[in-house]
Protein backbone atom coordinates (compact mmCIF):
# COMPACT_ATOMS: atom_id res chain seq x y z
CA UNK A 1 0.00 0.00 0.00
CA UNK A 2 1.07 3.61 -1.20
CA UNK A 3 1.96 5.81 1.89
CA UNK A 4 0.18 8.73 2.43
CA UNK A 5 1.24 11.89 1.03
CA UNK A 6 1.64 15.50 2.97
CA UNK A 7 -1.64 16.50 1.73
CA UNK A 8 -3.79 13.25 2.85
CA UNK A 9 -2.24 13.31 6.28
CA UNK A 10 -3.64 15.39 9.05
CA UNK A 11 -2.76 19.12 9.04
CA UNK A 12 -2.01 20.84 11.71
CA UNK A 13 -3.35 24.57 13.30
CA UNK A 14 -0.79 26.32 15.76
CA UNK A 15 -2.40 28.69 18.43
CA UNK A 16 -0.19 31.22 19.86
CA UNK A 17 -1.54 32.75 22.92
CA UNK A 18 0.35 36.15 24.09
CA UNK A 19 -0.59 39.38 26.10
CA UNK A 20 2.43 42.48 26.00
CA UNK A 21 4.58 40.33 23.68
CA UNK A 22 5.85 42.98 22.14
CA UNK A 23 9.57 41.94 22.62
CA UNK A 24 9.33 38.50 21.34
CA UNK A 25 6.86 37.87 19.07
CA UNK A 26 8.42 38.98 16.11
CA UNK A 27 10.40 35.92 16.39
CA UNK A 28 8.56 33.80 17.08
CA UNK A 29 5.73 34.37 14.65
CA UNK A 30 8.88 34.34 12.15
CA UNK A 31 10.37 31.35 13.34
CA UNK A 32 6.71 29.54 12.46
CA UNK A 33 6.34 31.18 9.24
CA UNK A 34 9.22 30.02 8.14
CA UNK A 35 7.97 26.02 9.30
CA UNK A 36 5.10 26.69 7.75
CA UNK A 37 6.35 27.95 4.39
CA UNK A 38 8.94 24.47 4.20
CA UNK A 39 8.43 21.95 1.13
CA UNK A 40 5.46 19.26 2.27
CA UNK A 41 4.63 21.19 5.77
CA UNK A 42 1.68 20.35 7.63
CA UNK A 43 1.61 23.22 9.64
CA UNK A 44 -1.34 24.70 7.61
CA UNK A 45 -2.46 27.34 9.75
CA UNK A 46 -1.34 30.09 12.76
CA UNK A 47 -3.91 31.67 14.92
CA UNK A 48 -2.33 34.47 17.24
CA UNK A 49 -4.66 35.09 20.17
CA UNK A 50 -4.14 38.09 21.90
CA UNK A 51 -5.07 38.01 25.55
CA UNK A 52 -5.67 42.12 25.72
CA UNK A 53 -2.12 43.63 25.21
CA UNK A 54 -1.46 47.25 25.92
CA UNK A 55 1.26 47.27 23.47
CA UNK A 56 1.87 46.70 19.47
CA UNK A 57 1.70 43.00 19.97
CA UNK A 58 -1.56 42.95 17.68
CA UNK A 59 0.27 45.49 14.62
CA UNK A 60 3.03 42.76 15.05
CA UNK A 61 0.66 40.12 14.55
CA UNK A 62 -0.78 41.81 11.51
CA UNK A 63 2.50 41.71 9.65
CA UNK A 64 2.79 38.10 9.64
CA UNK A 65 0.20 35.55 7.78
CA UNK A 66 -1.45 34.41 9.98
CA UNK A 67 -4.86 34.82 11.76
CA UNK A 68 -5.57 37.13 14.68
CA UNK A 69 -8.26 36.89 17.59
CA UNK A 70 -8.93 39.50 20.45
CA UNK A 71 -9.16 37.72 22.99
CA UNK A 72 -10.68 39.20 26.81
CA UNK A 73 -7.65 39.44 28.97
CA UNK A 74 -8.92 36.07 30.88
CA UNK A 75 -5.71 34.60 30.96
CA UNK A 76 -3.49 31.92 28.67
CA UNK A 77 -5.82 29.15 29.50
CA UNK A 78 -8.71 30.97 27.79
CA UNK A 79 -6.73 32.35 25.20
CA UNK A 80 -5.81 29.18 24.21
CA UNK A 81 -9.28 27.63 24.02
CA UNK A 82 -10.21 30.34 21.92
CA UNK A 83 -7.90 29.66 19.60
CA UNK A 84 -8.58 25.78 19.37
CA UNK A 85 -12.19 26.22 18.94
CA UNK A 86 -11.46 28.58 16.05
CA UNK A 87 -9.06 26.28 14.48
CA UNK A 88 -9.52 24.61 11.24
CA UNK A 89 -7.38 21.38 11.66
CA UNK A 90 -7.23 17.77 13.38
CA UNK A 91 -4.24 18.93 15.00
CA UNK A 92 -3.19 21.92 17.39
CA UNK A 93 -0.06 22.86 18.21
CA UNK A 94 0.90 24.86 20.90
CA UNK A 95 3.81 27.59 21.06
CA UNK A 96 4.32 30.55 23.69
CA UNK A 97 4.76 34.18 22.14
CA UNK A 98 8.15 33.97 24.26
CA UNK A 99 9.17 30.98 22.53
CA UNK A 100 11.00 30.68 18.67
CA UNK A 101 10.43 27.59 17.26
CA UNK A 102 13.16 25.47 15.68
CA UNK A 103 12.73 23.78 11.96
CA UNK A 104 12.38 20.46 13.30
CA UNK A 105 10.00 21.12 16.39
CA UNK A 106 6.95 20.12 14.48
CA UNK A 107 8.45 17.28 12.86
CA UNK A 108 9.81 15.67 15.54
CA UNK A 109 5.98 15.52 17.64
CA UNK A 110 3.63 14.74 14.62
CA UNK A 111 4.72 10.76 14.59
CA UNK A 112 3.34 10.38 17.93
CA UNK A 113 -0.23 11.56 16.83
CA UNK A 114 0.23 8.03 14.03
CA UNK A 115 -0.55 6.37 17.39
CA UNK A 116 -3.96 6.56 18.51
CA UNK A 117 -3.16 6.12 21.83
CA UNK A 118 -1.67 9.21 22.00
CA UNK A 119 -3.94 12.01 22.91
CA UNK A 120 -0.70 14.82 23.24
CA UNK A 121 3.35 15.19 22.71
CA UNK A 122 5.42 18.19 23.90
CA UNK A 123 9.38 18.68 23.46
CA UNK A 124 11.98 21.03 24.99
CA UNK A 125 13.29 24.29 25.16
CA UNK A 126 16.67 25.80 23.95
CA UNK A 127 17.45 29.31 24.97
CA UNK A 128 17.42 32.70 23.44
CA UNK A 129 18.97 34.23 26.96
CA UNK A 130 22.29 33.02 27.42
CA UNK A 131 23.90 35.84 28.23
CA UNK A 132 22.26 35.95 31.69
CA UNK A 133 23.62 33.96 34.69
CA UNK A 134 19.79 33.43 35.99
CA UNK A 135 18.42 32.48 32.90
CA UNK A 136 21.44 30.00 32.21
CA UNK A 137 20.56 28.44 35.85
CA UNK A 138 16.88 28.35 34.70
CA UNK A 139 17.32 26.98 31.34
CA UNK A 140 19.47 23.99 32.72
CA UNK A 141 17.64 23.44 35.58
CA UNK A 142 14.66 22.26 32.87
CA UNK A 143 16.88 21.11 30.55
CA UNK A 144 18.01 18.51 33.43
CA UNK A 145 14.33 17.13 34.63
CA UNK A 146 14.04 17.06 30.11
CA UNK A 147 17.04 14.88 29.65
CA UNK A 148 15.57 12.32 32.65
CA UNK A 149 11.83 11.81 31.20
CA UNK A 150 11.06 8.93 28.80
CA UNK A 151 9.40 8.92 25.47
CA UNK A 152 5.89 8.61 27.95
CA UNK A 153 5.28 10.96 30.61
CA UNK A 154 2.50 11.79 32.95
CA UNK A 155 2.47 16.01 31.96
CA UNK A 156 2.88 17.98 29.23
CA UNK A 157 3.74 22.07 29.25
CA UNK A 158 2.35 24.15 27.27
CA UNK A 159 5.34 26.28 25.68
CA UNK A 160 5.63 23.09 22.68
CA UNK A 161 2.69 20.43 22.80
CA UNK A 162 0.77 19.24 20.29
CA UNK A 163 -2.82 17.52 21.18
CA UNK A 164 -5.78 16.08 18.71
CA UNK A 165 -8.17 18.35 18.62
CA UNK A 166 -10.63 15.71 19.82
CA UNK A 167 -9.03 14.92 23.17
CA UNK A 168 -9.49 18.70 23.67
CA UNK A 169 -13.18 18.40 23.01
CA UNK A 170 -13.20 15.38 24.83
CA UNK A 171 -12.02 16.68 27.99
CA UNK A 172 -13.30 20.45 27.32
CA UNK A 173 -10.20 22.10 26.79
CA UNK A 174 -8.03 23.97 29.40
CA UNK A 175 -9.46 24.73 32.79
CA UNK A 176 -9.75 28.98 32.47
CA UNK A 177 -9.71 29.33 36.61
CA UNK A 178 -6.00 28.24 36.70
CA UNK A 179 -3.91 30.78 35.68
CA UNK A 180 -0.31 29.28 35.96
CA UNK A 181 -0.70 25.53 35.97
CA UNK A 182 -3.06 24.94 33.25
CA UNK A 183 -1.09 22.71 31.01
CA UNK A 184 -0.17 20.11 34.20
CA UNK A 185 -4.35 20.39 34.56
CA UNK A 186 -5.07 19.41 31.18
CA UNK A 187 -2.93 16.74 31.06
CA UNK A 188 -4.03 15.16 34.26
CA UNK A 189 -7.54 15.03 32.44
CA UNK A 190 -6.08 13.61 29.46
CA UNK A 191 -4.71 11.28 30.97
CA UNK A 192 -7.73 10.48 33.10
CA UNK A 193 -9.61 10.03 29.71
CA UNK A 194 -8.09 7.03 28.31
CA UNK A 195 -5.19 8.74 26.63
CA UNK A 196 -1.13 8.56 26.59
CA UNK A 197 1.50 11.42 26.41
CA UNK A 198 4.34 11.81 24.77
CA UNK A 199 7.88 13.48 25.01
CA UNK A 200 10.39 14.28 22.83
CA UNK A 201 13.21 16.26 23.87
CA UNK A 202 14.43 16.47 19.91
CA UNK A 203 11.46 18.86 19.45
CA UNK A 204 12.25 22.38 20.81
CA UNK A 205 11.54 26.00 20.67
CA UNK A 206 14.04 28.60 21.86
CA UNK A 207 12.80 30.61 25.21
CA UNK A 208 13.68 33.95 26.24
CA UNK A 209 13.67 33.01 29.59
CA UNK A 210 13.60 35.34 32.64
CA UNK A 211 16.78 37.48 33.56
CA UNK A 212 15.35 39.61 36.17
CA UNK A 213 15.39 37.73 39.60
CA UNK A 214 12.30 40.34 40.51
CA UNK A 215 10.27 38.98 37.57
CA UNK A 216 11.50 35.69 37.93
CA UNK A 217 10.31 35.46 41.86
CA UNK A 218 7.15 36.80 41.37
CA UNK A 219 6.25 34.07 38.96
CA UNK A 220 7.11 31.47 41.13
CA UNK A 221 5.01 33.24 44.16
CA UNK A 222 1.75 32.68 41.35
CA UNK A 223 3.11 29.03 40.82
CA UNK A 224 3.17 28.02 44.43
CA UNK A 225 -0.51 29.59 44.82
CA UNK A 226 -1.78 27.69 41.71
CA UNK A 227 -0.27 24.59 42.54
CA UNK A 228 -2.31 24.20 45.50
CA UNK A 229 -5.59 24.05 43.59
CA UNK A 230 -3.85 22.19 41.01
CA UNK A 231 -3.15 18.84 43.69
CA UNK A 232 -6.33 19.82 45.87
CA UNK A 233 -8.36 18.78 42.02
CA UNK A 234 -6.32 16.14 41.23
CA UNK A 235 -5.08 14.27 44.44
CA UNK A 236 -2.41 11.66 43.60
CA UNK A 237 -0.16 13.60 41.91
CA UNK A 238 1.50 15.90 44.85
CA UNK A 239 4.41 13.83 45.33
CA UNK A 240 5.40 14.29 41.86
CA UNK A 241 5.63 13.59 37.96
CA UNK A 242 7.72 12.95 35.02
CA UNK A 243 8.78 16.66 35.83
CA UNK A 244 9.12 17.00 39.07
CA UNK A 245 10.04 14.74 42.51
CA UNK A 246 8.80 15.07 45.69
CA UNK A 247 12.35 16.54 46.79
CA UNK A 248 10.72 19.49 44.61
CA UNK A 249 7.37 19.61 46.03
CA UNK A 250 8.60 19.15 49.15
CA UNK A 251 10.61 22.40 49.29
CA UNK A 252 7.72 25.06 49.49
CA UNK A 253 6.01 23.70 52.88
CA UNK A 254 9.81 22.79 53.91
CA UNK A 255 10.43 26.71 53.57
CA UNK A 256 7.56 28.08 55.59
CA UNK A 257 7.89 25.51 58.29
CA UNK A 258 11.67 26.77 58.55
CA UNK A 259 10.13 30.08 58.72
CA UNK A 260 7.74 29.07 61.55
CA UNK A 261 10.68 27.25 63.10
CA UNK A 262 12.28 31.16 63.64
CA UNK A 263 11.34 31.58 67.27
CA UNK A 264 12.91 28.68 68.57
CA UNK A 265 16.45 30.31 67.70
CA UNK A 266 15.75 32.25 71.23
CA UNK A 267 15.10 28.88 72.73
CA UNK A 268 18.72 27.44 73.30
CA UNK A 269 16.95 23.69 74.11
CA UNK A 270 15.53 24.13 71.16
CA UNK A 271 17.57 26.13 68.66
CA UNK A 272 18.67 23.00 67.18
CA UNK A 273 15.17 22.28 65.73
CA UNK A 274 14.98 25.55 63.22
CA UNK A 275 18.83 25.09 62.34
CA UNK A 276 17.76 21.51 61.25
CA UNK A 277 14.80 22.74 59.16
CA UNK A 278 17.20 25.17 57.45
CA UNK A 279 19.37 22.61 56.76
CA UNK A 280 17.51 20.33 55.21
CA UNK A 281 16.04 22.59 52.84
CA UNK A 282 19.59 23.60 51.69
CA UNK A 283 20.13 19.68 51.22
CA UNK A 284 17.40 19.77 49.63
CA UNK A 285 18.99 21.68 46.35
CA UNK A 286 21.95 19.16 46.41
CA UNK A 287 21.01 16.81 43.94
CA UNK A 288 19.99 18.88 41.21
CA UNK A 289 22.97 21.09 41.93
CA UNK A 290 25.39 18.33 41.60
CA UNK A 291 23.58 17.02 38.34
CA UNK A 292 24.56 20.50 37.00
CA UNK A 293 27.86 20.48 38.08
CA UNK A 294 28.41 17.32 36.54
CA UNK A 295 27.25 17.74 33.04
CA UNK A 296 28.26 21.26 32.52
CA UNK A 297 31.58 21.21 34.56
CA UNK A 298 31.49 25.01 35.18
CA UNK A 299 31.44 26.32 38.73
CA UNK A 300 29.16 28.98 38.37
CA UNK A 301 26.72 26.44 38.49
CA UNK A 302 26.91 26.33 42.10
CA UNK A 303 24.66 29.17 42.38
CA UNK A 304 21.55 26.85 41.67
CA UNK A 305 22.17 26.04 45.18
CA UNK A 306 21.02 29.43 46.10
CA UNK A 307 18.67 30.05 43.71
CA UNK A 308 16.38 26.89 44.53
CA UNK A 309 16.72 27.98 47.99
CA UNK A 310 15.32 31.57 47.30
CA UNK A 311 12.92 30.28 45.15
CA UNK A 312 11.51 27.49 47.45
CA UNK A 313 10.39 30.44 50.31
CA UNK A 314 8.89 32.42 47.15
CA UNK A 315 6.44 28.98 45.88
CA UNK A 316 6.33 28.48 50.27
CA UNK A 317 4.15 31.98 49.98
CA UNK A 318 2.34 31.30 47.08
CA UNK A 319 1.34 27.90 48.64
CA UNK A 320 0.79 29.75 51.75
CA UNK A 321 -1.61 32.28 49.87
CA UNK A 322 -3.30 29.73 48.07
CA UNK A 323 -4.20 27.44 51.55
CA UNK A 324 -5.46 30.77 52.64
CA UNK A 325 -7.59 31.40 49.40
CA UNK A 326 -8.74 27.79 49.55
CA UNK A 327 -10.00 27.64 53.04
CA UNK A 328 -12.06 30.72 52.33
CA UNK A 329 -13.62 29.50 49.40
CA UNK A 330 -14.79 26.68 51.30
CA UNK A 331 -15.97 28.86 54.39
CA UNK A 332 -17.85 30.44 51.95
CA UNK A 333 -19.15 27.34 50.39
CA UNK A 334 -17.50 28.07 46.94
CA UNK A 335 -15.95 25.22 45.40
CA UNK A 336 -12.04 25.47 44.05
Amino acid sequence: MAAASPTQLPLVSLVIPGRDCERTLANCLQAVCAIKAQPNSRLAEIIFVDDGSRDNSREIARSFDVTLIEGGGRGPGAARNLGWRAAQHTLIWFVDSDCVAEPDALDVLLPFMDDPKFGGASGSYGTMTDHSLLSRLIHEEIVERHRRMGRRVNFLATFNVLYRRATLEKVGGFDERFLKGQDAELSFRVQAAGYALGFDIRSRVRHYHPTRWRSYLRTQRQQGYWRLFLHTNHQGHSMGDSYSGFIDHVQPPLAMLSLASLPLLAVERWRWVSICVFALLMLTQLPMTMRLLMRLKQSSYMVYAVMGFVRAYWRGVGLTQGTLALIKQRLLGKGA
